[in-house]
C-alpha cells in the first residue's frame, strides 16, 4: 500500500516537472525558431523583427525613460478603470442575480448596450469628458464591468437551490444565506469574470490610448507605427500579452487558495 502511494507520488512529481519544462520549453523553442527565420532571411524583418531587435528596442525605450513612462500611465489607467469596472459589475450582478425583477427591467438595456464594443465608445466619451483620463477610465471600466457583471449573475443564479431552502429552514436571516451559501456557491463563476474583466481592461486601455492620448502603451504602439518602427510596436504589444498573462497567473493563484475548500 504505501508503495503504491510512494509511486504515485513519484508519478506526480515527474508529471509536474513535465508540465513545467512544456511550459518554459514551448515559447524559448518558438523564439529560437523565430529568430533564425530571420536571421535566414525568410522572414521580412523590415516589418516582422526578430526577437534581437525587439529586445534591443526595450532596452533602448527602457534606457531613455519612455517605457516607464508610458508603462506607468497605462498601468494606473488599469487598475482604476478595473475597479470601478468590477465594483460596479459585483453590485448590478449581484441584484439582478438575486431579483428577478430586477434583471427583466435591466434585460432589454443591457442587451442593447453590451454588444458596442469599447472602442466604437472613446469618441463618445471623449465628446463628453474631453481627452483627460476620465474618458479612458471610464472605458477601461465598460470594458471590465461586462465580464464581472454576467459571471457574478450566472454564478448567483447557479447556487444550490436545495442549500438555500435548507438555510430558510434554519431560519437564517437573508444577509447569512447571502453570504454563508450564495457567495460561496457564485465566487469561482465571479473570479472567472474578474480573470475577464482584466484582460479586457488591458485591451481598452490600449485602444482608448491609440486614439486619444499623448502617453501610454497604447500612445506608444500608434506612435510607433507612424514612424515605422515595427520592433517598438512590438515592445508595446508583448508589454501588453505578458503584463496580461502574469496578471491572469496571480488572479487564478489567489484564486485556488481563497477557495481550497
Amino acid at each position: 500500500m504505501d508503495g503504491s502511494i510512494s509511486s504515485n507520488r513519484a508519478k506526480s512529481s515527474s508529471d509536474r516537472i513535465v508540465e513545467r519544462l512544456i511550459f518554459v520549453v514551448t515559447p524559448v523553442v518558438f523564439l529560437l525558431v523565430w529568430e533564425l527565420l530571420g536571421y535566414a532571411g525568410i522572414l521580412n524583418t523590415v516589418i516582422l523583427p526578430t526577437p534581437v531587435k525587439i529586445v534591443k528596442a526595450f532596452w533602448s525605450l527602457l534606457l531613455s525613460g519612455k517605457f516607464s513612462k508610458d508603462f506607468s500611465a497605462s498601468v494606473v489607467r488599469v487598475l482604476l478603470g478595473f475597479l470601478y469596472g468590477t465594483l460596479t459589475g459585483l453590485v448590478l450582478g449581484i441584484l439582478t442575480g438575486l431579483f428577478s425583477k430586477v434583471s427583466k427591467a435591466l434585460s432589454v438595456l443591457f442587451g442593447i448596450l453590451r454588444p458596442i464594443p469599447t472602442i466604437g465608445l472613446v469618441p463618445l466619451m471623449i465628446l463628453w469628458f474631453g481627452i483627460g483620463e476620465t474618458s479612458k477610465v471610464i472605458v477601461i471600466a465598460i470594458g471590465t464591468f461586462w465580464s464581472v457583471l454576467l459571471n457574478t449573475q450566472a454564478g448567483i443564479e447557479a447556487a444550490d437551490s436545495k442549500l438555500i431552502e435548507v438555510a430558510r429552514i434554519l431560519e437564517k436571516d437573508r444577509v447569512t444565506v447571502l453570504f454563508r451559501v450564495i457567495m460561496p456557491a457564485a465566487l469561482p463563476s465571479i473570479f472567472t469574470g474578474i480573470r475577464l474583466g482584466i484582460g479586457n481592461a488591458w485591451k481598452s486601455v490600449v485602444a482608448a490610448e491609440m486614439l486619444a492620448a499623448t502617453k501610454g502603451i497604447g500612445h506608444m504602439i500608434e506612435y510607433a507605427r507612424e514612424l515605422a518602427q515595427p520592433a517598438k510596436m512590438f515592445v508595446g504589444i508583448l508589454t501588453v500579452g505578458i503584463v496580461g498573462l502574469l496578471l491572469d497567473v496571480g488572479i487564478r493563484r489567489f484564486q485556488k487558495r481563497l477557495l481550497c475548500w
